[in-house]
């Protein structure tokens, strides 16, 4: 199997745990929890988890001045304002169009790489850009997958998360990660996250009491920071190694997946533009793909 080859398979991978996470945080909101208490308890266990992995490798936390700086980006624009855009989004989008708002991604980080010097204009990536925003409108359109028109109102909130991802990949790509690995770089962006969302979630009455017994969501919750910790971890290793633009390919996955569990779990229905959707995103993985002149690094190290 060729490095390429290795990097779509990753990709699939990735799609099919983030997706899940779209069905799980709709069951976290679904008993009243709200964002801030959601995040910070994302980011604490999240913390724990990759403390551990760190200490297994026998790695530690630079914390010089420029090391916190990037902590603090990653974990302001890659989880603390996304997520909380996200989960309010949850409390009134079915998770089959929260899944469906991921592939937004690309269109933002197609047009930030070129603002930001990190790609240039091509014809075939465009194509393929434009080919996700059709699939994307065909499956929020009132007919397709809102029970109720009014939901409508709520898809831009639905929208901040995929433009600071696509900000925040592209943000790796240009300035790097310091010469940290992923793991360090979400394990430091974890920790700081989790002490500024710990007087957010404490002043803002959105605690959650950690003690059991414990219901759907609070289960629905540690699984999705479980999951979290795992694929986003991956999925700045994968910016590093395939480019910014490429890297956010999946979330056409994470849509075609979040959709399938939300069937599955959620017993969502859709209707016959699914499909034709999930067509047009295919086909816009297909186009954006990195130039023939780029390499994809070794998936070895």
């Amino acid at each position: 199997m060729n490095n390429r080859a290795i990097a779509f398979a990753l990709l699939v991978v990735l799609g099919a745990g983030w997706g899940l996470t779209q069905p799980l945080s709709k069951i976290a909101v679904s008993e009243g929890y709200r964002h801030f208490g959601l995040i910070f308890w994302q980011m604490a266990i999240a913390s724990v988890i990759l403390f551990a992995i760190n200490r297994a490798r026998g790695k530690s936390i630079p914390l010089a001045p420029r090391n916190i700086g990037l902590y603090a980006v990653i974990a302001l624009v890659g989880t603390l304002l996304p997520n909380a855009a996200s989960y309010e989004a949850a409390r009134h989008l079915p998770a089959g169009v929260l899944s469906v708002a991921i592939a937004t991604v690309p269109i933002f980080a197609f047009p930030i790489a070129l603002l930001m010097g990190n790609d240039t204009f091509r014809w075939r990536p465009f194509f393929g850009v434009i080919c996700g925003m059709i699939g994307v409108l065909l499956l929020v359109g009132p007919e397709a997958s809102l029970p109720d028109p009014a939901m409508a109102l709520f898809i831009p909130l639905a929208l901040i998360a995929p433009a600071f991802y696509g900000f925040e990949g592209n943000y790796v790509a240009r300035f790097g990660t310091q010469g940290l690995d992923p793991i360090q770089v979400l394990l430091g962006a974890s920790v700081l996250g989790t002490i500024v969302a710990l007087p957010l979630a404490l002043g803002s009455g959105h605690w959650i009491d950690p003690r059991p017994p414990w219901g759907a969501a609070d289960i629905a919750l540690i699984a999705s920071s479980l999951i979290h910790a795992l694929v986003y971890t991956s999925y700045v290793w994968l910016i590093g190694r395939t480019g910014a633009v490429f890297a956010s390919l999946v979330s056409y996955l994470v849509t075609g997946f979040g959709v399938f569990w939300a069937m599955l779990i959620l017993n969502e229905q859709y209707s016959g533009y699914f499909w034709v959707a999930m067509a047009m995103m295919v086909a816009g993985m297909a186009l954006v793909q990195p130039r023939h002149s780029e390499t994809v690094a070794p998936v070895d190290g």
